[in-house]
């Protein structure tokens, strides 16, 4: 009308895909924080880090001013092996249980992006600095990604922004901000599972062959492009009547495994070539006789003792209490999603959840390149512009969430919404496995109080947090209140006692 005022626009909510990086960059800035402070605060309980002895093949020492031995002993504990390696290369066999991702990623910062402060710090310092930076930023990234594959599997999207939260203020958090391969094996594992189950394989076996040249166990990652294989074999054998394109498929996936294995296996092999070939040593290392000869593995057990039930100690008690919260939690996922697939495998057959799993990540994949899937900025819940106007791809669209929508009726009960999606897909199938696997191998074969970070980077332990959380029952209460004190607790306690070079996990 004349004369009236407009009304003005309410202000858009942010997406919270843009949420979840914020809070991903505030706990950074919190743990960074509060792990300066701690040093500010207590003496470091060992300070041989600042020790800087020159590398053996080019003894040139870095300048040794207050500050740049300060920013060098920002490297504690493993920290301080990858710090070596990216200065000096791979001097000692010891030197090769740490993979070669982060190292090397410290070097080309430090010769490019970091260079013009080497004069005035020296090398290691900002090889320090580099590490820190990368893997702050590398966390970010993780979580953003952490949040589209959540929302790929829960479709609940209230779900998958509590699991990502909790994600952002984990645990293991001071391990993501310092200076360990943490958050470049979370940024590679869980981007490479998104685009794998959104249908940009190629990106997906990049991404998830670094996974496995930052931590050794990113080549059990091959394991999803298994699951996703047996799941497309079936369907093309049995409802699509075309037994070749199960052989091509299989074929496919078993190739697209070796590669996510190859950076592993091909560290091994350089590091057999330096000390078994080159080597200097006249009498042959035990391992370097072996049928095959694995150095990761004999590393892990000489040098650190790790074996089955070797830690079995009562002296490393008080490693299994600091564990055991974080191992409390995966089984307490394992246990859930596991009722959660048996529910689901009674209600409806196997043959239509592997048609339906099927089916819905093949409408959009179908349809879209690798590089459009990348450039995708969040995953969307509902069918595209492009695919509404498309017949077959709107037919199959609605077929799936229309058995999608019958199978979550069936298996859902007084723990769940009607009729929600979240948590009744066979999707879960492979992270469950996987989580198994690496819970059993944590307590039963590893130095157990690793736990807490090795087991950090797995989406199922925040997606059962994040159903706890969500639970209306008086019982959950006494559970939530745990989850938050135990995600509180170690967050102070690790920027407190790590940075410091205490133990902790």
């Amino acid at each position: 009308r004349f004369g009236s005022a407009a009304r003005p626009k309410p202000m858009a909510m942010p997406p919270p895909l843009a949420g979840v990086v914020r809070l991903a960059a505030a706990s950074r800035l919190l743990v960074l924080a509060l792990s300066l402070l701690a040093r500010l605060l207590f003496r470091p309980y060992d300070t041989s880090a600042s020790l800087n002895p020159p590398c053996l093949n080019s003894p040139s020492p870095s300048p040794s001013t207050n500050l740049s031995a300060a920013v060098s002993s920002l490297a504690v504990w493993d920290g301080v092996h990858f710090a070596r390696a990216a200065e000096c290369g791979y001097e000692y066999e010891q030197s090769f249980a740490f993979l070669p991702l982060l190292p090397a990623s410290l070097a080309l910062l430090a010769r490019s992006l970091f260079a013009p402060l080497v004069p005035v710090l020296g090398y290691r310092a900002v090889l320090v600095i580099s590490g820190y930076v990368l893997n702050n930023v590398a966390f970010v990234a993780a979580a953003a990604y952490f949040y589209r594959l959540s929302m790929l599997i829960l479709k609940d999207q209230k779900a998958a922004y509590r699991a990502s939260v909790l994600f952002c203020f984990n645990p293991a958090s001071v391990f993501y901000s310092s200076l360990y391969s943490e958050s470049l094996y979370a940024l590679f594992s869980l981007g490479g599972v998104f685009y794998l189950f959104s249908g940009a394989n190629t990106v997906a076996m990049i991404m998830l062959a670094l996974s496995g040249s930052a931590r050794s166990n990113g080549a059990l990652n091959a394991g999803y492009f298994c699951f996703q294989a047996l799941l497309q074999a079936y369907d093309s054998a049995i409802q699509k009547k075309r037994p070749l394109l199960a052989v091509q498929v299989l074929v496919t996936a078993a190739l697209r495994s070796f590669f996510v294995f190859l950076p592993f296996f091909a560290f091994q092999a350089y590091g057999y070539l330096n000390i078994c070939l080159l080597g200097s040593s006249e009498d042959p290392r035990p391992w370097c006789k072996a049928k095959v000869p694995l150095l990761y593995g004999f590393i892990q057990s000489h040098y650190w003792g790790v074996g089955f039930l070797r830690y079995f100690q009562v002296k490393q008690l008080p490693n299994f209490l600091l564990a055991s919260p974080v191992l409390s939690l995966a089984v307490y996922s394992i246990v859930h999603y596991t009722k959660m697939l048996h529910r689901l495998f009674q209600s409806t057959s196997i043959h239509k959840q592997i048609v339906t799993a099927v089916e819905e990540r093949s409408v959009d994949s179908n349809k879209s390149s690798d590089v459009a899937i990348v450039l995708k900025s969040e995953q969307s819940a509902g069918p595209t512009n492009r695919d509404q106007g498309h017949p077959d791809v709107k037919q199959r669209k609605s077929a799936a969430t229309a058995t999608t929508s019958s199978v979550c009726n069936a298996v859902s009960d007084s723990r769940n919404l009607k009729g929600t999606p979240s948590e009744c897909s066979v999707l879960f199938l492979p992270f469950v496995l996987h989580l198994t696997f690496m819970t059993l191998t944590a307590f039963f074969v590893m130095h157990v109080q690793v736990s807490t970070r090795f087991l950090s980077a797995s989406p199922p332990i925040y997606w059962a947090a994040s159903h706890i959380l969500a639970s209306p029952s008086h019982s959950s209460k006494r559970w939530i209140y745990l989850i938050y004190v135990y995600f509180t607790a170690y967050i102070f306690l690790g920027s407190l006692l790590f940075s410091n070079f205490y133990p902790f996990t």
